[in-house]
């Protein structure tokens, strides 16, 4: 997990870039607009989702009062949650009193629930690591449920996380506060309800989807609010590392992410890395943040609808563009990520529709890097291979170069449908003249390992024409531009929707309107 890596590849040769970002997580004068003002164009959208969403500054209290046949927890007594739970017998309800509870000094002091524990926190009940504990709830015992309570304070190690520390299954986690740790604040196991909680200021990650042994199934994020996560810059400390974000998934399969609302992350707001599939993304408002609103990476099978996604990218973006960047880097970035009619899923393509994409830096790229595939070398995911071949090692020469390992070993940006979208840019609010612009399709010329059977254009013909990518019925406003096959090929909207392109088939273009 520590190793994987995005790979933003150029055209003309197999490298990693890193992704860099120049501020924190707040809002900073001449970069970055008040979050509290919401453009016209999407008002109503943003209004919806942030009545279910603001949920920092409302927490929802927790009960007044003990539960019938539920343990008190003591704050004036060191220790007493843990202890309590240990000496209980499972299925029991902990109710904390209000005030700063707190764990033995070790920093290996934890709670570690047994299956079926119910935690409900009292309003104003904290549980705090005093940056001297590294977990707060530890262990494999599924089902046990978290609820009104504020976990802040501990010190994870990078990559692992402070509630769930194992990835323990059927976990409930509902109005619940997790700020100002190290690390995750979140780890996930399959079937784990996060439901209207306030994922605040952790050191990596909100939330990281990642279960070592096993598979995450059955995800559901809904109603959260997920702000200002990665305060360690972590991507600048381990350079390249794809090891942030207000929520980083991995190889879950079967997750709905709806009425979030995401913002003010320092990086990506959701990443979706390596095997993931299933996914349904709806009615989040994702803004704000330093680098892309989604990134779907080397993945299968997702809708993306009905979100509000304005005012992401303009740190990274911004950063690489300074820096004589001619990549397209997007606010919706789709790396080597497409449907699959072999993975089952409630769709077998990637549909983006009906959303609204205001003012971000770029728009939505498709990427698939024609070095990177199972086996590679350039595969930064750390030797995985796609969900179509069993074993890593067998995409080598001579299988690898025909027929089914060919197609098999790479995942594929395709069957990619983006529909009745809403794309405004006034470069006069994002604050830039070029590199901000753009819409792309593309991929890089193969050049690496010497024995790889992608050398050349192929892949870039590939995404560009005949793996059922397409842009249509799309409304844009602004002065937007397009890119396709490679990051050199730059087109207006005529040439985009001409032959070879063809794209944006029913869609309409308004330059003047967008500043």
């Amino acid at each position: 997990m520590g190793n994987k890596r995005r790979h933003w590849a150029l055209a003309v040769a197999p490298l990693t870039l890193a992704l860099l970002a120049a501020t924190g997580c707040e809002s900073t004068s001449g970069t970055k607009e008040d979050p509290k003002a919401a453009p016209s164009a999407s008002a109503s959208a943003v209004s919806a989702a942030r009545s279910v969403a603001r949920v920092c500054a409302n927490p929802a209290a927790g009960p007044a009062k003990a539960p019938a046949g539920a343990v008190t927890v003591d704050p004036a007594v060191v220790g007493d949650l843990a202890a309590k739970t240990k000496n209980s017998p499972p299925n029991t309800t902990f109710w904390l009193r209000p005030g700063k509870h707190r764990l033995d000094p070790d920093r290996y002091a934890q709670v570690i629930p047994k299956k079926g524990d119910r935690y409900l926190g009292a309003p104003g009940a904290v549980l705090d690591g005093r940056k001297k504990n590294q977990y707060a709830f530890t262990g494999t015992a599924p089902d046990v449920t978290i609820r009104y309570l504020t976990v802040q304070g501990f010190v994870a190690p990078q990559d692992e996380g402070v509630v769930n520390h194992d990835s323990a299954d059927g976990w409930v986690i509902e109005h619940t506060t997790i700020q100002d740790n190290s690390g995750a604040g979140l780890m996930a196991g399959a079937r784990q309800q996060v439901r209207a909680d306030c994922l605040r200021d952790n050191g990596q990650y909100g939330m990281n989807a990642y279960k070592g042994n096993g598979t995450i199934t059955g995800l559901v994020v809904q109603g959260n609010e997920i702000t200002g996560n990665n305060t360690g810059d972590w991507e600048r400390r381990k350079e390249g590392c794809g090891c942030t974000g207000g929520i980083k998934f991995w190889a879950v399969n079967g997750a709905e992410v709806s009425g979030n609302w995401v913002h003010d992350n320092r990086g990506a707001g959701l990443w979706a890395d390596t095997n993931n599939n299933d996914f349904l993304i709806e009615n989040n408002v994702i803004e704000a943040n330093d680098g892309a609103a989604l990134i779907y990476e080397t993945s299968y099978n997702a809708v993306v609808r009905d979100n509000t996604i304005r005012r992401n990218n303009w740190v990274e973006g911004r950063k690489a563009a300074s820096g004589g960047d001619n990549f397209p880097y997007a606010t919706v970035y789709l790396s080597e990520s497409g449907g699959e009619p072999r993975v089952p899923a409630r769709t077998n393509k990637i549909e983006i529709y009906r959303n609204v994409l205001e003012n971000n830096w770029n728009g939505i790229t498709l990427w698939e890097n024609a070095d990177r595939f199972c086996n590679s070398p350039a595969n930064t995911s750390s030797g995985d291979c796609t969900l179509l071949v069993k074993k890593t090692d067998s995409c080598v020469r001579p299988a690898i170069n025909k027929a089914p390992l060919y197609s098999d070993c790479r995942w594929k940006t395709q069957r990619v449908d983006i529909h009745d979208n809403h794309f405004v840019l006034d470069e006069s609010v994002v604050k830039c003249t070029e590199r901000c612009d753009r819409m792309a399709v593309l991929s890089n010329y193969g050049t690496y390992p010497d024995w790889s059977p992608y050398h050349g254009e192929g892949v870039a013909d590939a995404i560009t024409e005949q793996q059922h990518n397409r842009w249509h019925d799309n409304v844009y406003v602004g002065p937007w531009k397009f890119v396709a096959e490679d990051q050199s090929k730059v087109l207006d909207f005529g040439q985009w929707q001409a032959t070879p392109y063809q794209q944006d088939k029913g869609s309409t273009l308004d330059l003047q309107a967008g500043g």
